[in-house]
């Protein structure tokens, strides 16, 4: 990882890896979530699902809240460490968004609580040299975005999803939620987020994945 520690290579890694290099479940088509009253939420090579999968790189950090910590760093006013106290201290916010998965699958209306990414930047104040953010997990995964889909509105850092605490499976006690994007790029057992200067790969963008992950435009690989 670029902190210096690598992921264990997984079968999942090896599998994603190769669709990656096949271009696997591409439709070719661009679609736009369409206005009027009955719009299509559906983004193209992607199917419903009333559950909601399990997947992760092949460990799951148990991480309780007494011992959970966040930090901020990176091009940014005020670098901040949170813990659990702390962060609950933060105005809480609820959405309601739903989530596209790169594997194909899409689950409508899941209800968050949490804080959200703009409340963050509040607190933290990125230096207008910030384009970028790297997320990081406890289970040492990374995933990049611009700062722009970091902010958006729905976008929020969640601890609650359904009116009850993430589970450690789902990235409990805190993951990240940027709806708009592929969920990979939504970080599970988040504790780091760093500003930068610019944009710079993570684990699965070093593995042949794009390095946005828009659904509408099926931004799933990086040749895409």
């Amino acid at each position: 990882m670029d902190d210096g520690h690598e992921t264990p290579e997984s079968k999942l890694t090896r599998t994603k890896r190769g669709w990656a290099e096949q271009g696997k479940f591409l439709t070719g088509r661009i679609a736009r979530p369409q206005s009027g009253h009955l719009p299509d939420r559906l983004p193209p090579g992607q199917h419903l699902v009333r559950n909601w999968p399990v997947l992760d790189l092949g460990q799951q950090p148990v991480v309780r809240p007494e011992s959970w910590r966040l930090d901020i760093v990176g091009e940014t006013e005020r670098p901040v460490s949170l813990d659990w106290r702390a962060f609950q201290a933060l105005p809480q916010s609820d959405r309601l968004s739903d989530i596209h998965c790169v594997t194909t699958w899409s689950r409508y209306d899941n209800r968050w609580q949490g804080v959200a990414t703009r409340d963050l930047l509040d607190l933290t104040m990125p230096k207008p040299s910030a384009t970028h953010v790297m997320l990081s997990g406890y289970d040492g995964y990374t995933t990049n975005l611009p700062l722009a889909d970091f902010a958006v509105e729905e976008a929020l850092l969640a601890t609650h999803w359904e009116g009850e605490p993430l589970t450690a499976e789902h990235g409990g006690p805190v993951r990240v939620v940027v709806p708009h994007l592929y969920f990979w790029k939504s970080a599970k057992w988040v504790n780091r987020i760093e500003f930068l200067t610019a944009d710079r790969a993570g684990f699965w963008e070093r593995n042949g994945y794009h390095m946005r992950g828009d659904p509408w435009s099926e931004e799933r690989y990086s040749g895409d």
